[in-house]
């Protein structure tokens, strides 16, 4: 698996407050996976975590069907950016 680093601006659309679809360098992506919840720290066996969401981790497939794995993060300024993906 290869990961790459980056911090670009994403759209991220939810339903019920998880994360269902985004757009990213102009392309869309159906959400294809449970999203995980990014947290500052392990939250494992809590039932309420102590720690904040910061952002989600998601499997995204775009029209052509091609899948990774995106890391998804708010900014200082309440916007998303793609900040991870495995491939």
């Amino acid at each position: 698996m290869t990961t790459q680093t980056l911090h670009d601006p994403v759209t991220i659309w939810t339903a019920a407050g998880v994360p269902a679809r985004f757009v990213w360098r102009g392309r869309r992506y159906r959400i294809t996976d449970r999203p995980t919840p990014l947290r500052t720290t392990c939250d494992a066996g809590l039932t309420h975590p102590l720690e904040p969401l910061i952002g989600w981790r998601f499997q995204g497939t775009d029209d052509a069907g091609d899948s990774s794995v995106y890391d998804v993060k708010r900014t200082a300024g309440g916007e998303w950016e793609l900040v991870a993906v495995y491939v």
